[in-house]
């Protein structure tokens, strides 16, 4: 009985869904089914590497494009040693064997909420969008003669209605060849068991004669938590994790944005902040610009140590006062406002001139007296003078509005017990729900990262890319090392993670798709107790066609 089933990706990114597929499992009279992976095509050399690594399978690097395509999405004629792929170039990747099932997961830009609909149907986004078509024809081509059973193509739901037309194109394409298909939305989060919502859509197609029993949807799990996700990770900025698990380096007005949007917002709630009564006040560890007594023991001396620096004690309340000849009384002295001044002399500032704490605050006769004033916004402005900047009388306001109108889910604080939301290929903290209230309290870290403990006794802070990785269901790599990549930017990294199918979510399609598979070698079809993934042609359900 075969029990290795052969399958291929196209347009397999850093390979997710290899991952998931490879950890699958079946059982049919004793036996256990696997899936084994023969090459992942994608038209990014970088991400075929960093596919290699994650997954341990072959990659095959190709730009899918026709030259059409190319130029359309390029704007110019390709280098001259560019070559459009064709269907032998395909089987070729393969090695000549044939795949058993093809996953393909096409670029879903132009399908995107994240990019505007006119945008969309610019002649570059639709080459891209095109290229779903044309991967899966150029594969039924190189296996025309040895079709395989299963084809599955993902991506973001919102292609139902960008894409209708294509995805017409696709389906009469498969039924021309004896598949018999079905497409629907799923949550990747409660096939995989996972700790976000991921809301994305699969087309499943069956040929009939290949795969005569039926494919049933995976069973759903419970959601997980962030918390539950990344709370066993180490803490951010720990090399133990890697480098991907780095906090970003934000402004100062970010993090206080941050501290001051409640769990489970965004953007919109600082609309709602009574900024009048909030004030931010710093606490620094113990220790931090300390001051030893002279008559205790000395903190330990670290490696950090330094004077004018917050982290530690590297000072000392030293009650010898030198005697130094030379040196006027008066040095560095600051009298009283209230007190007799000592003699006047006329050495310079710091060696015997005085200095006064002055308690009046007002200006000199002649000086504007709009220097750095900050009006209220319910106030009535002051003379509009031709001063240019603020520390010479042009005024400043303090402006309650936000001054921008971004999307739903901008600067979005994800709660610590709750799902992660999507995880998007442009997630960033400024465009999306990319931070999290980690109630677990840091001590202090490098310039960049601040933390201010929110209202409700949380650090709201962005995930790192590595904790991205973990809420998609990376963790380690094929050899066992932890999860990193090579060859980009975080920004670029995220994107990949983002766009990346959930091995845990690719594992549960993988298991229904062996219990298909392994049963229909000896033309049986196995009752399941879940629903149906494909319904035939003619509208009825398979299970009324068995009865």
């Amino acid at each position: 009985m075969k029990t290795v089933y052969k399958f291929m990706s196209i347009f397999c990114g850093i390979g997710g869904g290899t991952k998931g597929f490879l950890q699958s499992r079946g059982e049919w009279k004793g036996a256990v089914g696997r899936f084994e992976a023969l090459v992942g095509i994608d038209s990014d050399p970088t991400v075929c590497r960093n596919y290699e690594r994650i997954t341990g399978s072959p990659a095959a690097c190709m730009d899918l494009f026709s030259r059409k395509q190319y130029i359309d999405f390029h704007g110019q004629e390709p280098p001259e040693d560019w070559q459009e792929v064709t269907y032998a170039d395909i089987r070729d990747a393969c090695g000549g064997e044939y795949p058993d099932v093809i996953f393909t997961s096409p670029p879903c830009k132009s399908f995107s909420a994240l990019l505007p609909e006119k945008s969309a149907k610019t002649k570059k986004y639709q080459a891209l969008s095109e290229l779903t078509v044309r991967g899966i024809r150029l594969c039924l081509e190189a296996f025309e003669d040895n079709l395989p059973a299963l084809f599955l193509l993902e991506n973001v739901p919102r292609i139902k209605t960008r894409g209708k037309k294509l995805l017409d194109e696709i389906k009469a394409l498969l039924h021309s060849y004896g598949y018999v298909t079905d497409d629907a939305d799923h949550d990747c989060g409660e096939i995989g068991g996972l700790g976000q919502r991921r809301k994305r859509y699969l087309l499943i197609a069956r040929q009939e004669q290949k795969c005569c029993s039926f494919v049933y949807k995976p069973e759903k799990k419970p959601l997980r938590t962030i918390g539950d996700i990344i709370g066993p990770l180490p803490m951010p900025d720990d090399p133990a994790a890697g480098p991907l698990h780095r906090l970003p380096r934000l402004q100062w007005k970010t993090w206080q944005r941050l501290a001051l949007i409640p769990a489970g917002g965004d953007w919109r709630d600082l609309e709602k902040v009574d900024w009048q009564n909030l004030r931010i006040t710093y606490e620094p560890r113990k220790g931090a610009l300390g001051v030893a007594d002279w008559d205790e023991p000395s903190g330990a001396v670290t490696g950090a140590a330094g004077y004018g620096r917050s982290n530690g004690t590297q000072a000392v309340a030293d009650p010898r006062l030198p005697e130094r000849e030379s040196r006027h009384p008066g040095v560095y002295r600051v009298v009283r406002f209230d007190e007799t001044a000592p003699c006047v002399t006329g050495t310079r500032f710091g060696s015997g001139a005085l200095a006064v704490s002055d308690p009046r605050t007002g200006f000199a006769e002649g000086t504007h007296r709009s220097i750095y004033r900050v009006h209220g916004w319910e106030e009535i402005a002051g003379t509009v003078t031709g001063a240019i900047g603020p520390n010479n009388g042009a005024v400043c306001v303090n402006d309650p509005r936000l001054g921008c109108n971004p999307r739903s889910g901008t600067m979005g604080v994800q709660a610590w017990d709750e799902p992660g939301k999507t995880v998007i290929g442009s997630g960033d903290i400024h465009a999306g729900a990319a931070a999290v209230a980690d109630p677990r309290i840091p001590e202090a870290h490098e310039k960049g990262v601040f933390v201010i403990i929110a209202e409700d006794g949380t650090w709201h802070r962005p995930l790192t890319t590595f904790e991205l990785a973990a809420l998609q269901g990376f963790d380690y790599l094929a050899d066992g090392s932890i999860f990193t990549l090579e060859g980009g930017s975080d920004a670029k990294y995220r994107e990949w993670i983002g766009n990346a199918v959930p091995p845990a979510a690719a594992e549960a399609i993988g298991n229904v798709m062996l219990a298909a598979l392994m049963p229909s070698q000896e033309g049986v079809w196995v009752l399941g107790n879940t629903d149906i993934w494909v319904v035939p042609d003619d509208g009825e359900k398979e299970v009324e066609l068995v009865q």
